[in-house]
C-alpha cells in the first residue's frame, strides 16, 4: 500500500505573521481570495477613494518572532508607566480608586461567567439569575424598581436616558450643568446626533451657582421651554460639589412637561437620599465604584433606573432579566423581559443601539453589593464624605489656596490661582514627589466667566439667554487654575497629611 502524502504545510518566510492567522500566511490567503473570486485582495478596496489611501509604506519595527519577545517587549513598555499603585493617586473625575475585596475577582475568573455571552440553556439561568440579582440589588440602592443591564459607561447610560426622554415627550433639548465632566458631555453629545440630523437633540447648558456649586435656579427657569425634553443634573455633582436643591429643580422641570434625569455616585446613596425622594424620574450612574478596577479604555459600567412604569419600560434600549414562577409549584426562572425594544433583537429598528456590553461586570456588582449590604455602604459613606471634607479644610488651609464649595463628597475642586503657579506647573512638581495630584479642569477662562466646556454660540438656542460674562470692555482676569482632587476609602490619613506637605512645599 503506497503510503499516504504529508498535507503540505504553508511555508513561513522570514517576513510574515503567524502560519494560522488567515489573512497573512500566503497560502491560506490565497485561498481566502478563490473562495471569493477576486484576484487581488486591491480589488476589496477599490470603493476607497485614492486619497483616502496610503501611498507610502508604514514604517514599523521589526516583527516580533516569539511569544516570549513579545512578553517582554509589552513589560518593558509598560514599565514605562506610572501607576496608582507604586504612586499615591488622588485622581478622580469618572474613574476613581476604591478598595475592590477579592472575592469580585475570584467570582469575576470563574468559567460559569468568563464565557461568551450566551451559552446553553443551563448556563444562561444562572447567568440570568445573577443579571437579575443586579438590577434588584441596584434598584434598592437608588430606590427605583426598573433597572436595565449596564451599557458601557456613565456617559452611554446619560446619553441613552436622554434619548428615552425625548421618545416620550416628542421633545428636543436636554438642559445639563454648565461644568458637567468632559467625557460625559461628550459622549452626551454624540448620543444626541448632529444639529443636522432630523432627530437631533440640543444640548443647552445651565450656569452653575459658584457658591454651591449646585444648578442656578434663575438661569434654569430662563432656559427650560417648551422644547425641553429633560433636565439632567448630579447629586453630587462631578465637581464633588453636593446639590441640596433636588427637588426645586425636579419641580421645575415637571411644571415645564420635562423629566428630571439625575445622576449619581452610588456610593452616596448610603449616606444621601436616593433621588426619586426629591423628583427624578430617570436615574443613571456609574457602577465602576462597584467592585469594578480602574481600567485603561475597558468599559467601565452605567446603569438607567425608572419607575416600573410601561411608560418608561417601553424606551429601554438595554437587556431587561425578569423572575416568574415555573410550571413546577414553588420554581422560579428568569429570563429576558421587552428583549424585542433593545438592538439584540430588532437590530437598527430597536430603540437604540447598546454597543459594546459589560455584562460580567454587572455580576461582580452585584457580589459587591451584596457584600457591602445597607450598612456596609451607609458606612462606606460616612468614610467618604468626612474624608473628602477633612481634606478640603486642610488644603484650604495653605496660604493661596481655596476650596471651591463648601460641602463635597469624594471630590473636590482645588483653585491655586492665587499661588501664581499653574496645575500643570503643580502636578510635575507633585509627581516628583511620586503623587499624581488632582485632575487639571479647563484653565482657558478669565475669572467670573461661566465653564460651559462647549461653545454657546453653536449649542444654545437663538432664543435662549446667553450665560453671564464679563462686560464687554472690561480687562481680562488671568485665567483661573483649578484641579479635581479625589479622596476615597484607599486614602489613609497620613496620605493626606503627605498630600498637604507635600503641596505646602511646592506652593512656597
Amino acid at each position: 500500500m503506497t503510503p499516504k502524502s504529508p498535507t503540505p504545510r504553508p511555508v513561513v518566510s522570514p517576513s510574515s505573521a503567524h502560519p494560522y492567522m488567515a489573512n497573512s500566511a500566503p497560502a491560506l490567503r490565497q485561498e481566502l481570495l478563490d473562495a471569493i473570486g477576486v484576484a487581488d485582495a486591491e480589488e476589496l478596496f477599490e470603493q476607497i477613494p485614492e486619497d483616502h489611501r496610503l501611498t507610502g509604506g508604514l514604517t514599523l519595527p521589526p516583527a516580533l518572532r516569539s511569544e516570549a519577545e513579545l512578553e517582554r517587549h509589552l513589560r518593558r513598555t509598560l514599565a514605562k508607566n506610572g501607576d496608582a499603585e507604586r504612586s499615591l493617586s488622588f485622581l478622580g473625575g469618572g474613574v476613581w480608586q476604591h478598595h475592590v475585596p477579592a472575592i469580585c475577582d475570584e467570582i469575576a475568573g470563574r468559567t460559569e461567567f468568563v464565557t461568551s455571552e450566551w451559552g446553553t440553556p443551563a448556563s444562561d439561568h444562572g447567568r440570568n439569575q445573577a443579571w437579575f440579582e443586579f438590577a434588584s440589588q441596584l434598584g434598592e440602592l437608588v430606590d427605583l424598581d426598573f433597572v436595565g443591564l449596564p451599557v458601557y459607561s456613565w456617559g452611554c447610560a446619560l446619553g441613552h436616558a436622554v434619548r428615552m426622554t425625548a421618545r416620550m415627550t416628542g421633545r428636543s433639548e436636554v438642559l445639563v450643568p454648565a461644568n458637567l465632566d468632559r467625557e460625559r458631555l461628550a459622549v452626551l453629545r454624540t448620543y444626541c446626533q448632529p444639529p443636522e440630523m432630523r432627530s437631533a437633540i440640543l444640548v443647552v447648558p445651565v450656569a452653575v451657582d459658584p457658591a454651591t456649586g449646585g444648578l442656578d435656579l434663575d438661569d434654569l427657569d430662563l432656559r427650560l421651554s417648551e422644547r425641553t425634553a429633560a433636565v439632567y443634573f448630579e447629586n453630587p455633582s462631578s465637581h464633588g460639589a453636593i446639590e441640596a436643591r433636588g427637588a426645586e429643580i425636579s419641580a421645575r422641570a415637571r411644571a415645564a412637561g420635562a423629566e428630571t434625569i439625575v445622576g449619581v455616585d452610588p456610593l452616596s446613596l448610603g449616606l444621601l437620599a436616593p433621588p426619586p425622594s426629591y423628583g427624578a424620574d430617570v436615574v443613571v450612574g456609574s457602577t465602576q465604584p462597584l467592585g469594578i478596577h480602574m481600567n485603561c479604555g475597558g468599559g467601565t459600567g452605567g446603569f438607567i433606573a425608572t419607575r416600573d412604569d410601561e411608560r418608561y419600560a417601553r424606551q429601554y434600549p438595554t437587556l431587561q432579566v425578569s423572575i416568574a414562577p415555573t410550571l413546577t409549584p414553588g420554581e422560579h426562572g428568569f429570563a429576558m423581559a421587552l428583549f424585542e425594544q433593545s438592538s439584540y433583537g430588532r437590530r437598527e429598528d430597536g430603540n437604540d443601539w447598546t454597543g459594546n456590553s459589560v455584562y460580567l461586570w454587572a455580576v461582580v456588582n452585584a457580589v459587591y453589593m451584596s457584600l457591602m449590604g445597607p450598612e456596609g455602604f451607609r458606612e462606606l459613606g460616612e468614610l467618604l464624605i468626612q474624608r473628602a471634607n477633612h481634606a478640603a479644610r486642610r488644603i484650604g488651609a495653605i496660604p493661596g489656596v481655596s476650596i471651591a464649595h463648601p460641602h463635597v463628597f469624594k471630590e473636590l475642586v482645588v483653585d491655586v490661582t492665587d499661588t501664581g503657579r499653574t496645575v500643570a506647573e503643580v502636578n510635575a512638581a507633585l509627581l516628583e514627589r511620586g503623587i499624581f495630584g488632582g485632575a487639571a479642569l479647563p484653565d482657558d477662562l478669565p475669572a467670573g466667566e461661566p465653564d460651559l466646556g462647549f461653545a454657546v454660540t453653536d449649542e444654545v438656542r437663538e432664543d435662549a439667554p446667553a450665560p453671564t460674562s464679563t462686560p464687554s470692555g472690561s480687562p481680562v482676569a488671568p485665567a483661573r487654575q483649578r484641579a479635581l482632587y479625589c479622596f476615597t476609602e484607599v486614602h489613609a490619613q497620613e496620605d493626606v497629611d503627605r498630600l498637604v506637605d507635600a503641596l505646602t512645599e511646592v506652593l512656597a
